[in-house]
């Protein structure tokens, strides 16, 4: 199971140094040669040699089918927030820890097999059916399994996907959906032939309108109030369906059981426990024993993690862009000639340089954050000046009027350019990499003060606005995705777009692949978008960083495996 298995638009997730966590079983055997190729289950961690670079085509996740998977077990990992707002369908809890704790207990109704992406397949467990029945106007069925029913005993029928619809169209301003893409061509949503059967009628032909419903509200749940407020501290067993269910829960941890009311395959795990934690106590945790997989993401969490006894790590390509974001809002960066400059200042090789030392990670600056560069489509969509070039920096900050003080920096109006750089938690990479972008803007004539807060802040910390200069990630939950991400990220009034920046020329361009039906005109479209979003410098893709996880011996069908997943119940420890 990669973490975040729902095929759901791209979302908010954490930091740059966020946990996805994975897991890998292992077989026998150490060598210090260089291997050729990683296995698919990972390597003991005796091993000393440095792991290739992955097969883009290739899970890493010891992918086994259920014959193979022991029956009982716990499986322990850390989590570096829970909550407050469980209802990863809004705004408020839509993170990227969010979504895997949802991914136990509640609906997904979708799936993919591929690392790379692939045609999306139904939750054979939630629907039977999915398809196109009519083009002009465009109408899309859905066939309910006749099985499905939400946990207080109530059928899943049409009414959800109404609710649904409804709570995400963005015609009611009570409602926070973290997007309203797709959700907002829709003109109804219908009963078909018995309550089983949705009718979704489409106002304007929408691609891909295979994304549009990937989860779904229960309607119980979605009157604007309750949506918003009523998930605060509270998972809802009642509103959920899922293999698992919710046995208890607080701000430190969380622990699911298998779902009594459950009508699919039994789960594997008899317990699946998360543990709030920093991420630095994650790995002293794993390696100590008390947690089961955790995530390696510096040169340092690498040597802690090799040489622990029973123990695989996995190295595979993750669908996660690290960013920056510009706080387009705040002063200075309100003005796009200071947050061109500082890019330009950006000397994005020695960063990633100390993001990925001792990885052996082709760190290559990505040129989009909506297509990753190993899929069909991917254009550099970076502007020509935005390359790293101190001189230039320094002449866009004279052409605005800043001249260079005495003390090295640049002033305007009196005052000293100063921004922010906000980093989470107190691992000594991220630390690292805020001393050098200070000191890479110093050579600019641009002053940085480094702010740093604890991991739990994240979410709080980006919903509200308070930072300049933020690194963090996004996450492509779909290989199509691209194409309801853009509108997300990058219109003026986008959910996600925390820049604050955006134009009308943007808002127009991102919105036309999603009426395109081939995908390699939905691509084209999508590039010319992305290419005049980051013209406006609010964001800049950084680096495609790895998933390289360490699990205990034997966890199945849990680890990197790119835009592929394993549903819940086939997890566990292989015989």
């Amino acid at each position: 199971m990669n973490r975040k298995n729902k095929l759901m638009s791209l979302a908010a997730v954490a930091a740059s140094f966020s946990m996805l966590f994975a897991g890998c079983g292992a077989n026998g055997g150490s060598s210090s040669s260089a291997l050729k190729e990683e296995p698919a289950d990972g390597v003991p961690s005796s091993y000393t040699g440095d792991l290739p670079m992955p097969n883009v085509k290739q899970r890493y996740d010891n992918h086994q089918s259920r014959d193979n998977i022991k029956d009982g077990g716990t499986l322990t990992l850390g989590i570096v927030e829970i909550g407050p707002n469980w209802n990863y369908l809004s705004t408020d809890g839509n993170t990227g820890y969010m979504s895997e704790l949802w991914s136990w207990y509640q609906p997904s109704l979708l799936l993919s097999d591929q690392v790379s992406g692939s045609p999306i397949k139904v939750n054979k467990d939630f629907l039977t059916d999915m398809r196109l029945v009519s083009e002009n106007p465009m109408v899309v069925q859905y066939d309910i399994n006749p099985k499905a029913k939400w946990n207080d005993g109530s059928e899943i029928d049409w009414t959800a996907f109404k609710a649904t619809w409804e709570a995400n169209n963005g015609s009611n301003p009570d409602y926070n959906p973290p997007s309203t893409d797709g959700f907002d061509q829709i003109a109804s949503v219908e009963q078909g032939s018995n309550a089983k059967q949705v009718i979704v009628k489409y106002k304007t032909p929408y691609y891909p309108w295979q994304l549009v419903f990937s989860g779904l509200v229960n309607p119980k749940a979605a009157d604007p109030k309750t949506f918003t407020q009523g998930w605060v501290k509270n998972p809802h067993n009642e509103w959920a369906a899922g293999p698992f269910k919710v046995q208890s829960f607080s701000d430190s941890q969380v622990t699911f059981v298998p779902n009594e009311e459950w009508w699919g395959d039994k789960p594997k795990l008899s317990k699946v426990i998360y543990k709030q934690m920093e991420s630095s106590a994650e790995l002293n945790a794993f390696q100590n024993g008390e947690i089961d997989a955790a995530i390696a993401s510096t040169k340092d969490d690498i040597k802690q993690v090799r040489g622990v006894k029973d123990t695989q790590l996995r190295y595979g390509y993750s669908t996660k862009t690290r960013v920056f974001e510009y706080n387009g809002k705040s002063k200075p960066l309100d003005d796009i000639k200071v947050r061109k400059a500082l890019t330009q200042a950006f000397d994005v090789n020695t960063y990633n340089s100390v993001q990925y030392q001792g990885m052996k990670w082709d760190a290559t600056q990505p040129g989009s954050e909506l297509l990753m560069p190993y899929q069909k489509g991917y254009e550099n969509n970076m502007p020509a000046d935005a390359k790293y070039n101190v001189d230039n920096a320094k002449k866009t900050l004279e052409s605005d009027g800043y001249k260079m003080g005495d003390d090295g920096y640049y002033a305007k109006g009196g005052k000293t350019l100063q921004v922010t750089f906000t980093y989470f938690g107190d691992d000594a990479t991220q630390q690292a990499l805020a001393t050098a972008y200070q000191a890479m803007m110093k050579k600019a004539g641009v002053k940085v003060k480094v702010v740093n807060k604890t991991e739990s802040k994240f979410s709080s910390t980006v919903t509200s606005g308070e930072y300049q200069v933020l690194p963090m990630a996004w996450q492509a939950s779909a290989a199509l995705s691209f194409v309801t991400s853009a509108p997300q990220l990058y219109t003026s009034d986008g959910p996600s777009n925390f820049t604050y920046v955006g134009s009308k020329e943007v808002d127009e361009l991102v919105k036309k692949a999603g009426a395109l039906s081939d995908y390699d005109a939905q691509a084209k479209a999508t590039n010319k978008a992305e290419k005049a979003a980051l013209a406006l410098y609010g964001t800049i893709p950084v680096s495609t960083p790895p998933s390289y996880y360490a699990t205990k011996t034997g966890l199945a069908n849990y680890g990197s495996a790119g835009f592929a997943g394993s549903l819940p119940q086939d997890i566990g420890w292989q015989k």
